[in-house]
């Protein structure tokens, strides 16, 4: 299992699982990190991996000290259920 990152590079965390990768694409804009959309390829589906890439990279907001737009479904559902990311959301 391996642990999420970001690469900067294409503006995404990813999170790599038995070769394939799973990834949330954001923008930062000013103060805010915009999640645009959260990918999880078939084979990944229902193991959680996107909620423990979303995880990583709400965190990761936090620590920059960066506001949160979850443009994206996935992440603001997250957001709903995680009511301690909840103070994120600017």
């Amino acid at each position: 299992m391996t642990e999420p990152h970001d690469n900067p590079a294409k503006s995404r965390f990813e999170l790599s699982e038995d070769g394939q990768i799973a990834f949330a694409a954001y923008e930062v804009e000013g103060d805010t990190m915009v999640f645009t959309h959260t990918i999880a390829p078939p084979a990944l589906e229902g193991h959680g991996v996107a909620s423990r890439l979303i995880g990583y990279a709400l965190g990761e907001a936090r620590e920059r000290g960066l506001k949160v737009r979850p443009a994206c479904s996935f992440v603001a559902a997250y957001i709903e259920r995680h009511a301690e990311m909840q103070d994120l959301v600017g």
